[in-house]
């Protein structure tokens, strides 16, 4: 089962500095067929402008993953964890039992980035951050975790949840694919270009909500940056 999620059916709202679109419910945005899918509880689109951002704010119980699509973001938190993140790299935050953090676009231009929320399967831990530079080309054909509760995934960013947040880049025509396991739920964004998924077709910025499917078969009709992230 494919639901497709046009971009234009996105819940949001432009504050002026910040243009949000939320794949699930969130903020004033209530859409009770788009709560969660699985453990993943937040997909937001955000694109926020230069020398703007979100003021300290606190998290608790919640892997909070970053990517960057353009631009970069300057974290810093209550831990005393301060860093910037690239375009096409990634950071993970474990709010665990709790933190204050702000998020900057320091930049001269607009940073856009996904902000992807997932339950945690544990709680009671102290919170955590850290970042990691993913190259696009290490991607190039294949889906690489990035961050990731599975054993084995030793080159990801560590959640503390099972599930884990993939990235791949297909060059047109490009094929590639990913195996989902029985009564698992994955979550495609194409961050860039226009893909199928086992035949449904996808624009940038649309979601793909997948259960049902063994095999989930991912063909670029145009050069595409795809992020999925894969959840009990």
């Amino acid at each position: 089962m494919i639901e497709v999620r046009k971009f234009d059916s996105l819940g949001g709202a432009n504050h002026g500095w910040l243009d949000a679109k939320h794949h699930f419910s969130f903020a004033g945005y209530h859409d009770p067929k788009r709560v969660h899918w699985g453990a993943l509880r937040v997909w937001n689109d955000d694109t926020i402008a230069a020398g703007t951002g979100f003021p300290p704010h606190p998290h608790n119980d919640m892997e909070i993953i970053t990517y960057v699509r353009e631009g970069a973001i300057t974290h810093q938190d209550s831990l005393g964890n301060k860093g910037r993140t690239e375009a096409g790299d990634v950071q993970v935050m474990s709010a665990g039992t709790g933190i204050r953090h702000s998020e900057y676009n320091l930049e001269p231009g607009v940073t856009k980035i996904f902000q992807i929320w997932i339950i945690p399967d544990r709680g009671g831990e102290p919170p955590a951050w850290g970042a990691k530079p993913f190259p696009k080309g290490d991607r190039s054909g294949k889906f690489v975790a990035l961050a990731s509760g599975f054993e084995g995934d030793t080159d990801a960013l560590p959640i503390r949840t099972d599930a884990r947040v993939l990235g791949a880049t297909l060059k047109a025509g490009e094929e590639t694919e990913y195996t989902l396991g029985a009564g698992r739920h994955a979550y495609l964004v194409p961050s860039t270009g226009q893909v199928e998924v086992n035949g449904v077709k996808l624009d940038t910025r649309d979601g793909a909500a997948i259960a049902n499917e063994n095999t989930i078969r991912v063909k670029a009709l145009a050069d595409a940056e795809l992020v999925l992230v894969d959840a009990a």
